[in-house]
């Protein structure tokens, strides 16, 4: 093939197809259409209005903006190359363009890498290889700055196909690292505490299965810390750094490190889950408090993000792009100058005015409060480039909420509202100036014995508010992040404030309004969560629900050998229900068996049969001959009935098929219960009967 047709233009995007072999064999189905015409027909500013309107997961993951927060934070500079196997619909392939100099991208799909190229068709520096990675992996350099995996590691196995697949991955990757570069793997972790919590295994779509080691086999792997830690020593490993994405690597709001840990209280946005039912434990933050307390964050991460080479800069980012675009920022902690910072970065240049306006913030306060014992975080701007940065120092101290919430765990009300009295104390000092901040909550608040220090001010405003309304809006933001915290005395705290029924719901109000303002009414991660409509299941309520249906969702065989039909040699079959509303079933039976009788459930229901065969052959046809059952069946060429009765059974007439001595009936069908007099119903409308 010459070279012209091998390389395809998508805007200022180069798509090399040198090693495509025609046919994409891993796709996602209609979704990548659906997504092909949003990247092709919309400029990528119209993607948060399309993922709102549609409710959809495929939408959410492949083109939200906050998947890009897992590499936003790298520094990666304007002369590095990167490399990023598995690009995937490009949703890290954007963050990569505008931080390096050259992209170069890996991936078998070309509807994906179309994608990909569509969204990202302003950049000039993008070059996307399409087909198996082992089939171009000879092609590519071996000199980059930074090569990177984003939930694709797992996947070696199939990348590979070896015996020791995930270290041939490893070792291969290894090559196209220049010297001083670094290779940056995200991945769940195996043992993540949302998997002990109710949530689905992310590939396979199963309670536990990480857990339970793969029991059901399939082609993805996960790992545990010393999982992945092994496999890196195994390959000659010697220098590697591992962070930790919070929820998740897929949309994290913060990466921690082994240097900076989470601070018990700090974990509260747990419920992420966007793809698939999950069973809903409401205690999570309480449980990732005590891994916290007991310092086994390391094990029991949600993900990973392994850095081999040297390690990056921050220590710590934190993520505040889920607003208007005018005040999106991250946070970092990193080393300075030999001193350690915490700086604010805007996300884009709209963002200017706001970190511009953090200093001024910072003098007005400290005008404000001048004279008093609380003091205020020193900001300077600096400038990297025109990009300006508010730096402030690192204070040590313990969060004034983490205080809080070690007199609610010894039921020290006293303590409660001591600490809550000398708060309201500190904010209440010339409570009548002209300038307030907002935002005093507990967490913005370091203790560190008599010294109290307010380190973010981010939402400071010229007007005056009422100490005892920020002292509310303070005390309801502490309590929506845990259920614990329902412990404090809210009573006895209204009444030191003076604040009526009326009044709460007024701030609240108010509340609502600065949220909808400070995101310009874009939906949050938790009500797409809710519009995209995966259940949320209480395990009480969900062994309730098991334990009524344990008698009603079994599969009963009745065989007929001459004498009809009897409970007496009939049997139960077990593991016959893959998931929900699903039946998968081989029954081995004899030749002596004249009818096979199987009653699918013990409740009114319609039936779908998807498979039916008897030692590998399809019934002749579905007529008397072959099958009865005591139900209407649906018209059309699908076998299926409609069963209006408690114990509905479907007759295969075995004897009249081509039997061994050991025979072997597969079937697999679908159903779904009702009530008998929606059956009956359902059944009038149904002529056939059989």
């Amino acid at each position: 093939m010459s070279e012209e047709k091998t390389l395809e233009k998508i805007g200022k995007i180069t798509l090399d197809l040198k090693h495509y072999e025609g046919t994409d064999v891993y796709t996602d189905g209609d979704v990548e259409d659906e997504l092909l015409n949003i990247a092709r027909d919309l400029s990528p500013v119209e993607f948060p209005k399309v993922i709102e309107e549609r409710g959809s997961w495929p939408i959410l993951y492949h083109l939200s903006a906050l998947r890009e927060n897992i590499v936003e934070w790298l520094p990666i500079k304007k002369t590095d190359k990167v490399l990023e196997v598995g690009s995937g619909c490009g949703a890290i392939t954007g963050a990569f363009a505008r931080k390096a100099n050259s992209v170069t991208c890996v991936d078998l799909s070309k509807k994906r890498s179309t994608i990909n190229a569509y969204r990202n068709a302003d950049y000039d520096n993008v070059t996307i290889h399409v087909g198996n990675f082992k089939d171009i992996e000879p092609d590519l350099d071996t000199d980059y700055d930074y090569v990177c995996l984003i939930g694709v590691f797992e996947y070696g196995q199939g990348y590979m196909g070896s015996e020791k697949p995930y270290h041939d991955f490893l070792n291969i990757l290894k090559k196209h690292v220049k010297k001083d570069g670094r290779l940056v793997i995200a991945i769940e972790n195996k043992f993540g505490l949302k998997y002990f919590a109710g949530c689905k295994e992310d590939h396979v779509a199963s309670y536990f299965a990480g857990i339970e080691n793969y029991a059901s086999g399939g082609g993805v792997r996960t790992f545990t810390r010393n999982g992945l830690e092994k496999i890196m020593k195994e390959c000659g490993v010697t220098e590697y750094h591992f962070y930790y994405p919070y929820p998740d690597y897929k949309f994290p709001t913060t990466i921690f490190s082994d240097k900076h840990l989470p601070k018990k209280g700090e974990l509260s946005n747990n419920l992420r889950n966007f793809d698939m039912d999950r069973m809903l434990k409401k205690k999570k933050k309480n449980a990732f408090d005590g891994i916290i307390e007991d310092d086994l964050f390391w094990l029991y991460s949600n993900s990973y993000m392994v850095v081999i080479g040297e390690d990056v800069a921050p220590e710590y980012a934190r993520f505040s792009n889920d607003r208007a675009e005018e005040f999106a920022i991250k946070t970092v902690i990193e080393m300075v100058d030999g001193k350690k910072v915490v700086r604010k970065y805007p996300i884009s240049k709209a963002a200017y005015s706001h970190i511009l306006s953090m200093q001024t913030s910072y003098k007005k306060l400290c005008e404000k409060y001048e004279g008093s014992n609380l003091k205020i975080n020193h900001c300077e701007i600096e400038y990297i480039g025109d990009m300006p940065v508010a730096t402030f120092e690192y204070v040590e101290g313990v969060m004034l909420s983490e205080l809080l919430d070690a007199c609610l765990e010894k039921e020290d009300k006293e303590g409660f509202l001591e600490l809550f009295r000398k708060y309201l104390e500190k904010i209440s000092y010339n409570e009548t100036a002209k300038v307030s901040d907002y935002d005093l909550i507990f967490s913005n608040i370091l203790v560190r014995g008599e010294d109290w220090t307010v380190i973010d001010y981010e939402w400071t405003f010229d007007r005056e508010y009422p100490a005892r309304e920020l002292a509310f809006r303070a005390l309801y933001c502490y309590l929506l992040e845990s259920e614990s915290r329902n412990k404090c005395d809210m009573d006895e705290l209204l009444k030191l404030l003076k604040i009526t029924e009326k009044d709460s719901e007024e701030l609240r109000n108010g509340e609502l309004s600065f949220q909808k303002w400070v995101t310009k009414k874009r939906m949050s991660m938790s009500e797409m969560r809710d519009k995209i409509g995966y259940k949320m299941i209480s395990p009480q309520k969900y062994i309730e629900e098991n334990k009524e249906s344990e008698h009603i969702e079994r599969v009963q065989i009745y065989e007929n050998k001459g004498q009809g039909y009897s409970e007496d040699t009939s049997y139960f079959l077990k593991d016959v229900f893959p998931s929900k509303n699903h039946i998968e079933m081989e029954i081995s039976f004899d030749g002596n068996v004249i009818d096979l009788r199987v009653d699918p459930i013990m409740d009114a229901c319609v039936v779908i049969v998807k498979e039916l065969t008897v030692n590998g052959y399809p019934l002749p046809d579905y007529s008397k001959k072959y099958i009865e059952a005591n139900g209407r069946s649906l018209k059309g060429d699908t076998l299926g009935f409609v069963f209006p009765t408690k114990d509905p059974n479907i007759n295969l007439h075995v004897s009249n098929l081509a039997l061994k001595g050991e025979n072997t009936l597969r079937c697999v069908m679908e159903f779904a219960r009702m009530s008998e007099e929606i059956g009956t119903n359902l059944a009038q409308s149904v002529k056939k009967i059989f």
